[in-house]
């Protein structure tokens, strides 16, 4: 039996292969330290880059246990308790039982780390509006969609079938 290939299968892979290219890019830009540091100076925020990156991921997915912060951080769980507890210790975050799992602890940005947080959205969103300032707010707004869409249809495929490499 031969297995017909349609037309657009030829058109997708190459559509794959550029978006490929655009996340690579995307990450890349996002992992540079230098752009960490300037948004952290942007906000006014006395911070270290590691602390940076982690209390923003506690604020935006939190309570999260250590192990799930650590898997998506890409980083050994043993360092991010390390990381947890300076942030604990600057009163950022607070660890408490999970309702579901009392075995289980996890974390959560705190009052004063919401601050933090809140800060760098601020400067943030001035390096944004920098950056989209040729669009428009349609285009924008199809961004913004299309990139929830492809967020949770990954982490949906991830969880469902394993690591999606």
């Amino acid at each position: 039996m031969t297995i017909k290939k349609k037309v657009q299968d030829t058109h997708i892979s190459a559509q794959l292969k550029d978006l490929h290219r655009s996340l690579i890019s995307i990450v890349s830009v996002m992992n540079r330290p230098r752009n960490d540091e300037r948004l952290i100076a942007d906000a006014g925020v006395q911070l270290d880059q590691a602390l940076f990156r982690l209390l923003v991921v506690i604020e935006r997915v939190g309570p999260i246990g250590v192990v799930d912060l650590a898997d998506r951080l890409g980083r050994d769980y043993t360092t991010i308790s390390r990381q947890l507890s300076k942030l604990e210790r600057m009163e950022m975050v607070k660890r408490h039982e999970n309702s579901g799992d009392r075995r289980m602890r996890e974390v959560v940005v705190s009052p004063k780390g919401k601050a933090v947080t809140d800060r760098l959205d601020q400067a943030r969103e001035r390096l944004a509006r920098e950056i989209f300032q040729d669009w428009t707010a349609e285009d924008i707004t199809d961004l913004v969609r299309l990139m929830r869409k492809f967020a949770e249809a990954l982490e949906q495929g991830t969880q469902a079938g394993g690591d999606q490499r």
